[in-house]
């Protein structure tokens, strides 16, 4: 991994969304979001996010992913790894789970991770992308999602969205572009 510059800081809260749109050019190859303390005002909030192409509007990007999650229960009873099937897209243009089974509301809960984006500056390629995210759901288990996929334009990639699939939350937002 080359080094981080950071870019941008938004900070949401009481957001129903960040909205990125400025920023994501061709002076760097990767782009990583680092997206801490995410909580939302909505227990069992899904985190998402979804881009736009050059001259665009709408967060509506074509993208196909994959995502699986790990989790484990306070008391040490349940453990399980598994594939999220209902959170896959195959050529759909609706924001992607970035956190398979959603973040509680509690004191306790919150979500962060790490989302990098390859080349959105390409015309003549897709564009690449994965996430890690961890998040407390429910009211005792730790959750790690790992997602995969692409947005099947090749046309530049410019803005990014940031919402919970329903509801406000509060959180920061970190763009940093990769050398």
């Amino acid at each position: 991994m080359g080094i981080p510059t950071l870019i941008s800081t938004s900070t949401a809260s009481g957001a129903s969304s960040v909205d990125i749109t400025s920023g994501i050019d061709s002076t760097y190859d990767e782009y990583m979001f680092v997206m801490t303390d995410i909580g939302p005002a909505t227990d069992g909030g899904g985190w998402e996010f979804q881009v736009n192409a050059a001259a665009a509007s709408g967060f509506n990007e074509t993208v196909t992913t994959t995502i699986f999650t790990s989790q484990q229960n306070e008391a040490g009873t349940v453990t399980e790894l598994s594939y999220a099937t209902g959170n896959d897209q195959a050529q759909g243009t609706a924001y992607i789970d970035l956190n398979s089974g959603g973040t509680g509301n509690d004191a306790d809960s919150s979500a962060a991770g790490v989302l990098h984006l390859f080349s959105p500056a390409s015309t003549t390629y897709v564009k690449h992308f994965y996430a890690r995210t961890s998040f407390h759901h429910g009211s005792d288990y730790a959750m790690t999602s790992f997602l995969g996929g692409y947005i099947n334009t090749t046309s530049a990639i410019d803005e990014i969205s940031f919402k919970m699939h329903s509801g406000n939350f509060d959180g920061v937002i970190q763009m940093y572009g990769i050398a």
